[in-house]
């Protein structure tokens, strides 16, 4: 949260993020007090209802809040690592949208294994001029209708779930119709959703508490047990069959994080199974050169723009937050260290599935995007000679990088 002042002219300077999502619009001081401020932009047939942080207020909270007074609108979320709008119609949720990338549609197909990661990363650049990934797909024949029907469901149950993990971040709630909304209604209760997300809520933090981490590595114990449910035995088979980290093991198992990690707690409990330490990701080849490369970079970005700008990895994390597919999806998870790197690692494991010469060119022009940002930035924050001399600098990396990977 950042602190801002009124001068004597009464004029506030805000945030530069502020001012990017606002925009040019008009604005309107909605109401005040000597504790708060709120100023908001016009919409045709909408009407700012309800605005606040969470915490004291939470997800339970406002969701039985629209439901009990049988609300119509919009409920929208701004979070540190991305965006979520709930519809509701009179009170119930009939659609979820999302700009987290993990919850995109096609990563959502990509965990129930309807598609791999190939074929995901082929649609992807067609998929924004003409519609959803999930949609060509069912065009191109790769799915069928029904099964899109069930991913979106399962899509929209998994952004409201994940939201009863979030404690900060701000909300609004715009009342208007949804006739002219382009969203495929979905029939579901909320207050069962209210229910089982705090179950859900509950029951993962028991189960990672003997899993660990997504991290860990579940390995055979030598011991065998009857009558395992059907679950448990796919699992069990995939250990066989290549094994892998919690996390790539929920991918192959393809019915979603919570039903994954419930079966492996039932395997731990039942001593079929043992946890190993995370493999460490050692940042070797011509991956582990682009991210050191980029990241040298970026430190020295970081460095000379955070003394004239506190806000600037904040700034940097919504940029990355906002960045389209596919480059949402190499920063998936990924956070801003405090030096201004980010975590190679993990930029990296989101690359799996790919083949190596893709891996290389969506990472160097996924860095890439990053770096002409932060450029912008250190032109705006910094004197002329000396930005000019880091972005000279910043330039001769992207040379360096596309010759490592052998492109002209």
């Amino acid at each position: 949260m950042s602190n801002v002042t009124i001068d004597s002219g009464g004029r506030i300077s805000l945030p530069h993020q502020v001012v990017k999502e606002l925009g040019r619009r008009p604005l309107q001081v909605t109401s005040h007090s000597p504790r708060h401020l709120l100023v908001t932009t016009e919409e045709k047939g909408a009407e700012l209802v309800m605005a606040g942080q969470l915490g004291e207020i939470g997800i339970p909270d406002l969701l039985s809040f629209f439901n009990m007074f049988r609300k119509t609108g919009v409920l929208s979320f701004h979070l540190m690592g991305g965006e979520k709008e709930l519809f509701f119609e009179q009170g119930e949720i009939v659609f979820a949208a999302t700009t987290f990338p993990e919850e995109e549609i096609g990563e959502i197909l990509y965990t129930l294994g309807k598609v791999d990661r190939k074929t995901l990363h082929r649609l992807r650049p067609i998929s924004d001029a003409r519609g959803s990934v999930g949609k060509i797909m069912v065009e191109k024949e790769i799915l069928s209708a029904k099964d899109l029907w069930h991913a979106s469901r399962h899509q929209a149950e998994t952004i409201i779930y994940n939201l009863f993990t979030v404690h900060q971040g701000s909300y609004s709630f715009v009342a208007r119709p949804l006739e002219s909304e382009q969203i495929v209604r979905l029939s579901m209760s909320t207050q069962n959703l209210i229910m089982e997300g705090l179950r859900r809520v509950d029951e993962r933090a028991f189960f990672m508490r003997r899993i660990l981490s997504l991290d860990h590595v579940p390995v055979r114990s030598g011991r065998e047990v009857a009558g395992l449910p059907d679950g448990a035995q796919k699992l069990l088979g995939l250990i066989d069959n290549g094994g892998g980290s919690v996390r790539q093991l929920l991918t192959r198992f393809g019915q979603g994080d919570y039903d994954g990690l419930r079966q492996i707690h039932l395997l731990l409990e039942k001593k079929a199974v043992l946890m190993e330490e995370p493999v460490a990701t050692t940042l070797e080849g011509a991956l582990g050169e682009v991210v050191a490369v980029f990241n040298s970079a970026l430190v020295g970005i970081c460095r000379r723009v955070q003394e004239k700008d506190p806000e600037f990895r904040q700034e940097v994390q919504c940029f990355v937050r906002d960045l389209p597919q596919p480059y949402s999806f190499v920063f998936r998870e990924v956070s801003v260290r405090d030096d201004g790197s980010i975590d190679g690692a993990r930029v990296i494991a989101n690359l799996a599935g790919l083949e190596e010469g893709d891996k290389e060119r969506l990472l160097s022009e996924a860095l890439g995007e990053l770096l002409f940002m932060e450029c912008g930035v250190a032109r705006r924050e910094l004197p002329e000679a000396e930005s000019t001399e880091l972005v000279r600098r910043v330039q001769e990396v992207g040379r360096r990088v596309k010759n490592m990977i052998g492109r002209k």
